[in-house]
């Protein structure tokens, strides 16, 4: 018995830890924003701080912590992922957060996405359909601080009327058009953004900037690969 433990203090000098323990969650954070968001053209200071600030491998499954900061989606339960920190950066960067803004968010998942909108913006309002991520999103965003983000479990497609209008949306599931309650709960001035899906297999990022007639002007952005937005119908499909 005593020689297993020396070779153990020889092969573990700082002790044993499970591969997790011994990640710097730190650097790894750190390589992802320069690497990943700062080196692809968002430079925003603020932006990048509150990617900084916001710890991504306690928003994924135990299992994949050791890839919280890499370059990929990740499965975060219910058929649902948390998207890679690019598409997450240029949505929230695309809605322009600032300190007197609210922020509607469609599809909740991990809470990851609302934690960031929450170091940008005053308030952000966040519609999760499936009921058991709406729940641990919630419990992991309380026990983290954040006060000033607000829950519902409903359907995202028709957005969240009470506390409209919102100077930004952001919808995290792809659609084959753009939801109208959700550009009628867009405020004058405000940006939407959501992935459509225009063919089998073929999405892009489409961004809308309501002007102060109500016009909108339509971007597109870039090519993405987002889960489709449920509807409350589909929900036990």
């Amino acid at each position: 018995m005593l020689k297993i433990i020396l070779i153990i203090a020889l092969l573990f000098p700082g002790g044993m830890y499970s591969k997790n323990e011994t990640i710097d969650f730190t650097l790894q954070r750190k390589q992802m924003v320069e690497k990943q968001i700062f080196h692809r053209g968002i430079t925003d200071k603020r932006v990048l701080n509150a990617f900084l600030n916001v710890k991504r491998h306690l928003f994924v499954k135990k299992e994949l912590r050791d890839k919280a900061y890499d370059d990929v989606n990740l499965d975060i339960g219910e058929d649902q992922v948390v998207s890679r920190p690019y598409i997450v950066a240029i949505m929230t960067y695309a809605v322009a957060p600032d300190n007197n803004k609210k922020v509607l968010e469609i599809g909740t998942g991990s809470g990851y996405h609302a934690a960031v909108l929450a170091e940008l913006t005053k308030y952000v309002y966040t519609i999760e359909l499936l009921e058991p991520l709406a729940k641990k999103a919630k419990k992991r965003l309380d026990s983290l601080g954040y006060k000033n983000i607000k829950f519902k479990i409903g359907d995202g497609y028709e957005g969240w009327e009470k506390y409209a209008p919102y100077d930004g949306i952001i919808v995290t599931c792809s659609e084959d058009h753009i939801p109208q309650p959700l550009i009628n709960q867009l405020a004058v001035g405000g940006r939407l953004i959501i992935p459509v899906r225009y063919a089998l297999n073929m999405q892009e990022l489409i961004l809308l900037e309501k002007d102060s007639k109500g016009q909108l002007k339509k971007t597109h952005l870039i090519p993405v690969q987002a889960v489709p937005l449920i509807r409350g119908s589909e929900k036990n499909d």
